[in-house]
């Protein structure tokens, strides 16, 4: 994707091109190109916003709803796996310069990456164009999701699912969850869960935390299975 189509795409267009190179730049690529500056203070910066943002939409949306109601569905809102989504959406993944070496281990399609690649660009929105532009640049792209939110049907607990559902098979045993492997260095690693129910494998996940693993596990589980 050219990059006026990317900012098509985006809704966004960029009085000054610096921004948007800057957000694009994954850390990877200053080993090979000294040149570059990534795109890290700018996730730094576009992680706050995007927080502030949508806690305050959300605030003015749902008057009556208590601060601890507002924070978990914000947390579902803004969270690595919402990030993804809206990443994989616009195409992100397709614009990142990135070293050789990140490409080839697929970090065009990494939750971890992509989703720090969108807070990047909002962060480059705001230094673009200002608080107001980069506002209504995120609730543009977080609008879906908002609405999904607000309808309870962002995220379900699929660990709480199976167990139900396996319960309504007859199966009294709680299912049983494991973390097969860990890949990656310290700092970024991925997980792989595996969900065991009467000694037999229902379903494999991976995720960015042990927790995010398991509900993969358990959703994959679900899908095969029930």
């Amino acid at each position: 994707m050219e990059i006026s189509s990317f900012e098509e795409t985006i809704g966004y267009r960029f009085r000054d091109p610096y921004w948007l190179t800057r957000a694009l730049t994954h850390s990877s690529s200053i080993e090979e190109d000294g040149r570059l500056a990534s795109n890290e203070r700018l996730e730094f910066l576009g992680d706050a916003y995007l927080d502030a943002v949508i806690g305050t939409a959300l605030y003015r949306r749902f008057p009556d709803l208590p601060e601890g109601d507002l924070t978990k569905l914000r947390s579902q809102i803004v969270c690595e796996r919402s990030l993804a989504r809206v990443a994989r959406e616009i195409g992100l993944g397709s614009q990142l310069i990135m070293g050789k070496g990140e490409e080839h281990l697929g970090g065009r399609d990494k939750d971890s990456i992509i989703a720090d690649g969108v807070e990047a660009l909002i962060g480059a929105v705001f230094c673009d164009a200002g608080f107001d532009a980069m506002e209504a640049f995120i609730l543009r792209l977080f609008r879906e999701l908002m609405e999904e939110g607000a309808e309870g049907k962002l995220f379900s607990d699929y660990k709480t699912k199976l167990q139900e559902e396996l319960c309504r098979q007859g199966i009294k045993t709680p299912p049983v969850y494991r973390i097969e492997r860990e890949d990656g260095p310290p700092h970024d690693k991925t997980f792989t869960a595996v969900v065991e129910a009467e000694g037999e494998i229902l379903g494999r996940g991976t995720g960015k935390s042990k927790k995010q693993a398991e509900q993969s596990a358990a959703e994959e589980a679900l899908k095969e299975r029930f």
